[in-house]
């Protein structure tokens, strides 16, 4: 139902345009997770006063429901330590400092960027060109 507006962008690219692209952002889990919660209220206001009624028509509701916490949290872990990952590979500091810059500092994550922008230096990290098959003859 609700998916992200732009798929993720290669980890090639810099880190700033990542973030700006949104691959970081918020997990759609909750929002289908939120959805999924609207539907058995009205359920629930459909059949009121029977519970036994709610109950057999909402347990697919309830799985699903189910699993997209498990996915929700899966996904935020995932998105957490990419998160992470790439800004160890792109500045000079390491996980404790890193991970002290992001509980002291209330900006978000662009903010956040362009904080440990100034504060670290970020790597000179060459990507490899996407060069395939044969070179070209001289």
């Amino acid at each position: 139902m609700y998916d992200s507006i732009n798929r993720p962008l290669s980890h090639r690219k810099p880190l700033k345009d990542r973030i700006l692209n949104g691959d970081f952002d918020y997990s759609h889990y909750e929002y289908q997770v939120m959805w999924c919660e609207y539907q058995l209220n009205d359920l629930w206001e459909e059949c009121k006063p029977d519970i036994s009624m709610y109950s057999e028509k909402s347990s697919v509701l309830r799985a699903r429901r189910k699993r997209l916490i498990e996915d929700f949290t899966k996904d935020e872990e995932q998105r957490f330590q990419y998160l992470i990952k790439s800004f160890l590979e792109y500045f000079n500091c390491d996980k404790e400092t890193l991970l002290n810059e992001m509980l002291n500092s209330s900006e978000d994550l662009i903010g956040f960027y362009y904080i440990m922008d100034e504060k670290y230096k970020h790597k000179f990290t060459p990507y490899p060109k996407k060069g395939r098959g044969r070179p070209k003859k001289i």
